[in-house]
């Protein structure tokens, strides 16, 4: 087999499954088929209806595609030869439509079957690894993510240059459906959905509440002590608001509805940065009372295609961890420093190492803002990623319209990759708004403003934290911390103490006193995934003493209540990791 990377492999695969799906179907329309992270897919319109049962006859008929050792032929042809030779394909078509009529087209064969595609591809399919692939899942999906248009079927799939490669994956996505997050939402009763009462929108259950609120407490608290201050905005505005930010001409199909009030129109905010603004236009502001840094949990809306909801890592209605700093020129690069080292900590906090950071710049075509000022916010970020001594890759001219940023991806524990936290600079707002702050020299100037999140939104990261951790939260954020167990009912009263003495120390402590036998109580309290399961008896009642079993470690017997107090209350305000 060649040396090619896994892109490629993917790509090359995606031809190999619609020839054989050609094969098996000679009618069907192929619309896109692209490599994706880990794998690819194909979109496309069959004369029938696929089921995951219909699996092993395309993937038998791509093994004996594979074993032809058959040529991927790249060829040029014109536009006009591009179009006859696809008439039949109203999707290939209108691809071919979009391009310039002096477009050089490239095609690819694959045996019988001809494909529009840009490449590249392995030499043939001996290149490719007969037990390297495998099909996974099928989806619809509308043509070019528009309700309006066809609906095609997708088939997903992955490849690999080696069977090792793909048994590694697929034990890795078994793993990853045990912990998908809404799975685990429901064992644990966290959170669920209702589309009764409207699709994309979390309900938090007490248990879910629990957590939330210890996340919101410890986000608060480093925000405070990093110098921030807390505030708190509407959850509608009027449209001029939306007009000035811009956010009716280029987010407008983002945004819901507008309602009248008092003969005015009322939008429910998709972002809380206008109302940010707001506040900082409130007076007139001095060089001397910047920066100004200001966080918020503000609960925005979004409007998402019924298609791309998922759970809570896409929802219609979530809580941004937000905050905006406005600062002077001199104070930028300190201030995007300070930023950055802000959001390695929060991230280690939970534990999570494998971080990568991406300086995204200036747009070639379009943007808005000085020469000088898009130079001078790059170089505070290129500095801020130096001095964090973070190695970091640069997306030349991948930044918004309106200003560079920094984004920073985690791997969790499953090696699949999450962008989370983003510093943005932002030219637009301040113009748009006319932001100024009286200089040293007593000139009327433009303020610098960064968009600052830390964690995305809270929906989101409690997804990606549950699938992380398993559901098997850590001490400091689990719902329940403590389960008493009496052996029998006899000790219920001397529990009842136990769970008191704990809870004074503000422990989340519940007690098991149901009739249940105890062997089905810490069987329970092992599957809610509780920290700590302590177990009390005769000789505890006697003694003053405990036993305590730890999820997935050692048991630690006849320990005093101080001593069980104080193991918890330090594992807990430490936010330690590990039990």
């Amino acid at each position: 087999m060649g040396n090619f990377d896994l892109a490629t492999v993917r790509h090359s695969m995606a031809h190999v499954l619609a020839a054989a799906v050609q094969e098996l179907y000679p009618t069907t329309l192929f619309a896109i088929g692209p490599a994706i992270n880990e794998g690819f897919y194909y979109d496309m319109k069959l004369p029938v209806r696929l089921v995951l049962e219909d699996f092993p006859a395309i993937e038998t008929k791509m093994r004996e595609i594979l074993g032809k050792n058959l040529a991927f032929v790249r060829e040029e042809i014109a536009k006009e030869q591009a179009l006859a030779l696809f008439a039949h394909n109203p999707y290939k078509v209108e691809i071919i439509e979009e391009l310039p009529a002096d477009a050089v087209i490239t095609i690819y064969r694959l045996g019988d079957f001809v494909d529009l595609c840009r490449g590249p591809h392995v030499e043939s399919t001996a290149d490719l690894s007969v037990d390297g692939f495998a099909l996974l899942n099928l989806a619809g999906a509308y043509w070019r993510g528009d309700e309006k248009r066809d609906q095609l079927q997708r088939i997903y799939a992955t490849a690999f240059a080696s069977k090792a490669e793909l048994d590694h994956h697929l034990t890795m996505l078994q793993e990853r459906e045990k912990r998908d997050h809404r799975r685990i939402g429901k064992d644990l009763d966290l959170f669920s959905f209702h589309e009764e009462a409207g699709a994309g929108l979390a309900y938090w259950h007490p248990m879910g509440g629990r957590i939330r609120l210890v996340l919101e407490d410890f986000w608060r608290k480093e925000h405070i002590k990093h110098g921030y201050e807390l505030i708190y905005t509407p959850h509608v505005g009027r449209s001029w608001l939306w007009e000035t930010s811009g956010h009716l001409d280029f987010y407008k199909e983002g945004m819901y509805s507008a309602m009248d009030v008092d003969g005015q129109e009322y939008y429910a905010k998709p972002m809380n940065c206008p109302f940010h603004i707001m506040i900082y236009q409130n007076d007139k502001k001095s060089y001397r009372q910047l920066p100004c840094r200001w966080a918020e949990l503000g609960t925005v809306y979004r409007y998402e295609r019924a298609g791309a909801l998922h759970g809570l890592m896409r929802v219609r209605g979530f809580t941004q961890d937000d905050a905006h700093i406005f600062c002077t020129p001199e104070q930028l690069a300190d201030e995007v420093y300070a930023a950055l080292q802000f959001s390695l900590h929060i991230l280690s906090t939970f534990g999570f190492s494998k971080i990568q950071a991406f300086l995204s710049t200036q747009p070639k075509e379009k943007s808005v803002g000085e020469a000088h000022r898009w130079q001078e916010a790059t170089d505070a970020l290129r500095s801020a990623l130096d001095r964090a001594d973070l190695s970091f890759g640069v997306d030349e001219g991948g930044g918004a319209f309106y200003g560079p940023k920094i984004d920073l991806k985690i791997e969790d524990s499953m090696g699949r990759e999450w962008q989370l936290s983003t510093i943005q600079l932002d030219f637009n707002m301040p113009e748009r708004f006319k932001l100024t702050f009286i200089d040293r020299d007593g000139e009327a100037k433009r303020p610098y403003m960064v968009h600052r999140a830390l964690l995305g939104s809270l929906e989101r990261f409690f997804g990606v934290l549950t699938e992380h951790y398993a559901g098997a939260f850590p001490l400091w954020l689990a719902p329940i911390q403590v389960r008493i167990v009496p052996v029998s009912m006899k000790f219920v009263e001397y529990a009842q103490q136990v769970a008191r003495y704990l809870g004074e120390a503000d422990l989340r402590v519940s007690l098991d006193d149901g009739d249940d036998r105890m062997q089905a109580k810490i069987k329970r309290a092992n599957e809610l995934r509780i920290p700590y399961t302590i177990i009390v008896g005769g000789r505890d009642a006697e003694n003053g003493t405990a036993s305590m079993k730890i999820r997935g470690g050692v048991d630690k017997n006849d320990l005093s209540l101080a001593e069980l107090r104080s193991y918890l209350v330090e594992k807990s305000v430490s936010k330690s990791l590990f039990l």
